[in-house]
């Protein structure tokens, strides 16, 4: 994001400055979703943890809802990526730099659904296809 800022004015252009600030707002909303998330995560486990407790698996239903938070988050950072490299730094260099930044956000999220549904995003779960 300091990037952006140091950019300055967005190249002169003001539909490049308003494009640099879409970006900018929308990294800005991909944060606030991961800490408001994982804040509203907490405060429901902290809850259910006081007052229900005995109730399903509360470690697991906070490590859900936390996967569920980073997801959404990463997505919306590659789209803010997305915005800034096709719209403002259209170089080989910059979209090599947004293609690596995918990968590794693509993996991560991988992770996090592997975390979260104990199968990778490819495979079948088994319980669902049983039936159960």
């Amino acid at each position: 994001m300091l990037m952006y800022l140091a950019a300055g004015d967005g190249g002169g252009h003001p539909m490049l400055a308003w494009i640099e600030t879409a970006a900018i707002v929308i990294e800005v909303l991909a944060v606030l979703i991961i800490v408001f998330s994982i804040l509203g995560s907490l405060a429901q486990y902290s809850w259910r943890y006081t007052f229900r407790r005995g109730q399903g698996d509360l470690y697991r239903d906070l490590k859900v809802s936390l996967g569920k938070s980073l997801l959404l988050g990463l997505e919306v950072l590659v789209a803010a990526d997305i915005v800034h490299t096709v719209a403002l730094q259209a170089t080989l260099q910059s979209v090599v730099v947004l293609g690596l930044l995918v990968l590794i956000r693509t993996f991560l999220s991988w992770a996090l659904v592997v975390e979260i549904e104990g199968h990778w995003p490819w495979q079948h779960n088994s319980k669902l296809s049983q039936g159960e």
